[in-house]
Parts: structure tokens; sequence; C-alpha cells
């Protein structure tokens, strides 16, 4: 079974994000980037169906800039097989839209014929939470998004989905697309050697034109703004007070 694996270049999610001061949209100067904290754990999983003896070749994918060739290695590093770097765009500050990864991706599969897309269940920059569903739909695949837990068994790949009612969970027939959440898995963190060994594997270099999409933007930011400041608390001395305060600001 060959497994693809979408990976984005995002902030670090450690990192304090800063907002320009036009409002225009994120300021990346100086800023460390890394691999998609769920495509991290999608990237883990695969390694786990290969080390299963359930995966054949995990194939990990990025569109974006050319820069995304480190997000790649890292998932090379941590056990994929080759990947496909797609430079869509020059600018660190464009970001491709959901549906037109999706188009991509759809493109890709057309070409390698994988048995199934694992994929962050969303992007920590953007959280568009979109690009697996439109990527179901555009190739008529059966989905399980969100998933928590993921067991395959031949052809068919049993996720449990965590929605808000509590756990659900669905079988699918492969081919399958199957979007991960936070409690899947935690992720390896890749060792020297296989640092070195990520050098050495294939990498593909491609443009969207070269799968015949059109990238061009259908959505447009209207404008960016940091999350209002918490104001400070304060200290009450009774339980009535604590009603009156309430009271005063509408909580009750």
């Amino acid at each position: 079974m060959k497994v693809l694996v979408p990976v984005k270049r995002v902030i670090d999610y450690n990192v304090k994000v800063r907002v320009k001061a036009d409002g225009s949209g994120v300021d990346l100067t100086n800023v460390k980037m890394s691999m998609n904290p769920f495509d991290e754990i999608a990237v883990e999983q695969a390694i786990r169906l290969k080390e299963a003896g359930k995966a054949d070749e995990i194939i990990a994918v990025s569109i974006g800039v050319k820069q995304s060739q480190e997000t790649l290695r890292t998932a090379l590093a941590m056990g994929a097989d080759r990947a496909i770097l797609v430079v869509a765009t020059d600018d660190v500050h464009n970001d491709i839209e959901p549906l037109a990864v999706a188009k991509i991706l759809k493109a890709i599969i057309d070409e390698e014929k994988p048995s199934m897309v694992l994929a962050g269940k969303q992007a920590i920059d953007n959280d568009m939470n979109a690009t697996g569903q439109m990527l179901a739909a555009l190739t008529g695949w059966a989905q399980g998004t969100f998933a928590s837990e993921l067991d395959v068994d031949g052809d068919t790949a049993t996720v449990t989905r965590e929605v808000d009612g509590g756990l659900q969970t669905i079988k699918l027939k492969m081919p399958a697309i199957i979007t991960v959440d936070l409690r899947l898995n935690e992720p390896r963190y890749a060792s020297l050697p296989n640092i070195m060994k990520a050098k050495k594997k294939q990498m593909d270099e491609k443009t969207p034109a070269d799968y015949g999409v059109d990238i061009k933007p259908r959505l447009t930011i209207v404008g960016n703004a940091e999350p209002e400041t918490r104001a400070a608390g304060i200290i009450v001395g009774s339980v009535d007070e604590l009603i009156e305060k309430l009271k005063e600001v509408g909580a009750v």
C-alpha cells in the first residue's frame, strides 16, 4: 500500500505571531518555520503503518515556496521514502488556497496511485480545515476526518473520529482520505543518522503548471488583527460583591 502525506510549512507553534502594523498579514521576518503539527502526526502514522507491514511506500508532498524543501527533509528524516515539492509561489506571505492545494493533490494521486492519503486536519496558520474534505470530493474517495485512532485491515480502514458529542467510529473502503487529530499519536524525533540519510532521498520538484492547475486566488483577505488584550482580573471580598460585579458586566 502506498501512502501520500501532504505537509505544510508554517510558523512554528512555539512562536508568538505578530501582525503587521498595517494589518495586511503576519510578520514573518526572522520567524522560525516548521512542519504543521497536524501534518507531523500524519507522517508519524504513515511510518507506523509501514513498520506494521501495512504500507510499502510513503510519499511526502508539500505545496508552496521553495523553502518547503526543509519541511520535506524533516518528513524524509522521520521515515518517509521520497518527496514531491510543488513550488507554487516565490512569496512566503502568499498562502495557496485549499481548493488549489486539493486540485494539485488530486493530480498527484492520479499519477502516483496511492491507496491512502493521510493529512493533518488543518494547518495552524489559516485553520481552514478544508483541504482533506475538498480532496475527497474531487477524488470521490471515502473520507474519515479528525481521526484519533486508525486501524487498517486489508482494504478497510477503521477510523475513530472526535466529534462534538464524543467519539464516532466508522469503517472506510480504501482508497480513502483520512485527516488526523492531535490525539492520534506522538510524533518521533528524527535521529541524526536519519537526518543525514534524508539528504540522499529522492525529492522531485514540480510546479502547478506541470499538473495543469490554476492557483489564482479566489478569496480576498480583508484584514488581520491581533486578539484583544485580556483585561486584568480583580479580587473581591465576598460572594455578594462577586455577584454585584458580575451584574455590572452583564455576566448574570
